[in-house]
């Protein structure tokens, strides 16, 4: 097979003069002007990870190596972007001259130049995440046709999820099951024939997901030594940006194209904190005994947060089991200021409240920007409280990590479920139940209840004992009818339960029948969401009367949606911890932070609480000048008299010098 060169550019004429030792400090100094080698640069929180690589670049430029001998691999094309950009700006250097770009674009390239050595056409097409489920969908019908008539069996999305996870961390579907898919734990033994027959469609088709992208740019690496001596003659020099955040097949390129060594990764693995994703925190830790000879170099000097905030986060750094991590202290180049606040009140509502009074004293009275303001949480339905407080309130708020709690998917359709109950001619609410059914639509749902409500007229019935009679049942599409007995069945329950109990009594029925079981199918994350939907049956244990509370939803949803359209840029930030990552805030709020919440019940009863402790390190390095650690006494999401709990063990861990309890009075004056 020819091997041949990209069309490059000239070399690059004389570089503008710069001054490294003056634009960085000595840390970042050190790790920019290194000798090449495998180096191993562990950048702090706020310690100008970015600063460093950019320069990192500029610098092997002014050594006379060529921009087509640097690879960036970055994690967002925006970052590589990013990087790149300055180096222009340092250099005069385009971004067009360097392979810089995500793991997955590199490997579409490569694979493009080079994919006939593994048998992979170069005309060869990608899959979108919609055509790659429904190529899945078609190969299990093929394989299994009752496969996705069974509605706890997943659907092809939440399918795929697993496969995705299994490929990219390389372990068995099996195993992926049993971590981090428990609901399918009955039917993994069903999964690795679909997975093999869905390879064999892609190749038979020419086309890739995007995780082949990965999987097929290794084999190409592996299997044909020619293309990888290629590629490592080429790239004398290999930068990775987020190294804590590979997985590992990203890991194994990484290795293979640094076969010489001359590797930088940049990370820090103190902040690892996306497993669920297929990161490894083992990739980082075992960096030195797959490049031997690694040079670390840590960059520790923080310009984000206060010498207060920073002595507490290397609290939880300490807190760390030994050996199992990286030292490590973050030092602080501002002034001082207050320690952070540990803040605890009775239960959720009165931690929203606080919330609420501190972030209007902060915008009326300190003159702190609402942008300037975070509000953060391990998890959705942790901020349920908070949101309806700054919503009664008129405080404009904007969640970056998703939508709002009671606009999210299954909470929607949850609360359509029981409001059709309720009201059972309300046609919006069983339009959203009913095309949940295999192969009902919204002409299909508009007959069937049309013909349950003839029926229910004629006989003098009661409309939801109407839905379940088999003149009624003959409007229903073929593919549904298995499950039309256990959706009317369920229905049923519920009815009854609002006739007689509470509303709490009511939410907790509609969660235990058909729309649970559902839920296990149509979503990979059905834990969480299930974690979220018994959030509403805390939230239902404030009314006496069903119909209350649906109105109140009513109302709520309504106000947020005008405020949502109206508000302005410059608003409160929620957002859960996973996606605060990168972000820095003036203040921040870290509410839920106790045990059971943050770190979560799971992580508790598995006892691996390590990672959640990395994720409340990601949290309290996000503040910049004020940092407020929430945590109620009561968890209301329990029903009425709630949970008690205890605070969090990443604070109880800290030593009480580190921060400051905050005693609530009454009418929350502290």
């Amino acid at each position: 097979m020819e091997i041949f060169l990209d069309n490059d550019r000239p070399s690059h004429p004389g570089l503008p003069p710069i001054d490294f030792r003056a634009a960085l400090n000595d840390e970042q100094f050190h790790a920019v002007t290194a000798e090449p080698g495998p180096l191993l640069v562990l950048a702090g929180a706020g310690s100008g990870k970015t600063r460093t690589l950019t320069y990192r670049v500029a610098y092997l430029l002014s050594k006379g190596v060529r921009p087509a001998e640097i690879l960036l691999l970055t994690f967002t094309n925006k970052a590589a972007k990013e990087m790149l950009h300055r180096v222009q700006e340092l250099t005069g250097i385009e971004p067009g001259r360097f392979w810089g770009g995500t793991f997955h674009s590199i490997g579409n390239r490569a694979l493009r130049i080079y994919g006939d050595a593994i048998g992979l056409p170069k005309n060869f097409t990608i899959l979108d995440a919609d055509e790659s489920e429904s190529l899945l969908k078609q190969v299990v019908e093929t394989e299994n046709k009752l496969f996705f008539k069974d509605k706890t069996n997943p659907k092809p999305g939440p399918l795929f999820s697993v496969l995705s996870l299994a490929r990219n961390t390389q372990k068995s579907i099996v195993e992926t099951v049993e971590r981090f898919f428990p609901q399918y734990d009955e039917i993994k033994l069903m999964l690795p024939p679909f997975a093999a027959a869905y390879a064999e469609k892609k190749r038979a088709q020419s086309v890739v997901d995007y995780d082949d992208l990965l999987e097929l740019w290794l084999d190409l690496l592996v299997k044909a030594p020619d293309v990888a001596a290629y590629f490592t003659g080429r790239f004398k020099h290999i930068l990775v940006d987020e190294y804590q955040d590979t997985n590992t097949i990203q890991s194994q390129i990484v290795d293979a194209l640094a076969a010489h060594h001359r590797v930088m990764a940049v990370g820090d693995d103190a902040q690892c904190i996306y497993s669920w994703r297929g990161a490894d925190f083992e990739n980082l830790m075992t960096f030195e005994d797959r490049h031997p000879g690694t040079v670390i170099h840590r960059i520790e000097t923080n310009y984000r947060s206060t010498p207060q905030i920073l002595a507490l986060a290397n609290g939880v750094l300490e807190a760390q089991p030994k050996g199992r991590h990286f030292d490590k202290e973050l030092r602080a180049s501002r002034k001082n200021s207050q320690k952070p606040m540990v803040v605890q009140t009775i239960d959720d509502r009165e931690q929203a409240e606080f919330v609420l009074k501190r972030t209007r004293a902060l915008i009326e009275d300190e003159g702190v920007s609402p942008n300037e303001i975070a509000i953060l949480y391990r998890s959705h339905f942790h901020a349920l409280e908070v949101q309806l407080a700054f919503s009664r309130a008129g405080i404009p708020y904007q969640i970056t990590s998703g939508v709002k709690f009671f606009e999210r998917q299954h909470i929607k359709d949850l609360i359509a479920f029981v409001q059709f109950v309720a009201n059972p001619r309300n046609e919006s609410a069983w339009q959203r139940i009913a095309i949940l059914l295999p192969k009902i639509g919204e002409k299909g749902a508009q007959k069937i209840h049309a013909a349950a409500y003839d029926h229910a007229k004629l006989m003098q019935r009661d409309f939801i004992d109407a839905l379940a009679t088999d003149d009624v049942k003959t409007k229903v599409a073929k593919d549904a009818k298995d499950e039309w007995a256990s959706f009317c069945a369920s229905l049923k329950q519920v009815s009854d339960v609002m006739r007689t109990g509470k509303p709490e009594s009511v939410v907790a029925t509609a969660i235990d029948g058909w729309y649970g079981d559902y839920l296990k199918g149509a979503y990979a994350d059905y834990i969480d969401r299930l974690e979220e939907l018994k959030a509403l049956i805390g939230f239902a244990g404030r009314f006496d009367d069903i119909a209350e509370m649906l109105s109140q939803i009513s109302l709520m949803n309504g106000e947020t949606s005008e405020r949502h359209v109206e508000a302005p840029p410059d608003t409160v930030k929620l957002t859960t911890v996973h996606q605060s990552k990168g972000l820095e805030f003036d203040v921040v709020f870290l509410i839920g932070v106790a045990d059971g919440m943050f770190p979560g019940r799971r992580a508790i009863e598995a006892d691996d609480v390590e990672e959640e402790r990395r994720l409340f390190y990601v949290a309290v390095t996000r503040a910049k000048n004020e940092l407020y650690l929430c945590y109620p006494k009561v968890a209301t999401r329990a029903g009425p008299g709630g949970m008690l709990l205890t605070p969090s063990r990443f604070i109880t861990e800290l030593s009480p010098d580190l921060y400051e309890p905050l005693r609530i009075k009454r009418q929350f004056g502290w």
